[in-house]
């Protein structure tokens, strides 16, 4: 994503990282690596981001669909979150599908195409329209945005401030949590 941002259009994921490279036996190096150096300008794609406004307004006049990749627990407010000083909880209006629910639970891989339109499909969201994803920090919300680009979606955009920027700015009752949520 963040190579995407920056207008960098020939992109590969590693599905499953390097463990999965592994496991297949495929060959590895190591030592001193020389590429041919190449000519890069980055060139920035402001819609691949949102902003804390945005989020904000959203709530009001729903613009797009804002999907939550944290756990269940985090999300519902029952569950802690892992920075000291924030409470777990969610944005209103947010649709919850953990970024773990896009991977194979045997191989860790990303699921097949029609497995994860379908997990779109069960979380009501509708891929012909605009998308935001979020997270904690900005960072399993890429999960979502790969999902969707594997099933043709390739203009999700990340709230990259995400629960962090959200807990830390929001009105409490804009903090929707099961939990402790946000003190007055």
């Amino acid at each position: 994503w963040m190579f995407r941002l920056f207008g960098h259009r020939a992109v590969s994921v590693l599905d499953g990282g390097l463990a999965a490279w592994r496991r297949l036996g495929l060959p590895l190096e190591s030592g001193h690596a020389s590429p041919r150096p190449r000519a890069f300008t980055a060139s920035y794609t402001p819609s691949a981001v949102t902003a804390f406004p945005a989020v904000v307004s959203n709530i009001h006049r729903p613009r797009f669909q804002l999907l939550d990749a944290r756990s269940r627990g985090r999300f519902r407010g029952i569950e802690p979150e892992p920075r000291e000083g924030f409470e777990p909880g969610h944005i209103p209006g947010s649709i919850n599908i953990p970024f773990n629910t896009f991977l194979d639970p045997e191989t860790l891989l990303m699921r097949d195409v029609a497995s994860l339109r379908a997990i779109f499909e069960e979380h009501h969201v509708d891929l012909s329209k605009p998308i935001v994803a979020t997270c904690g920090t900005g960072v399993t919300a890429c999960h979502i945005a790969l999902a969707a680009y594997l099933c043709g979606k390739e203009d999700v955009a990340i709230y990259d401030g995400s629960w962090v920027e959200w807990f830390t700015r929001a009105k409490p009752e804009n903090i929707i949590s099961e939990g402790k949520g946000k003190l007055k």
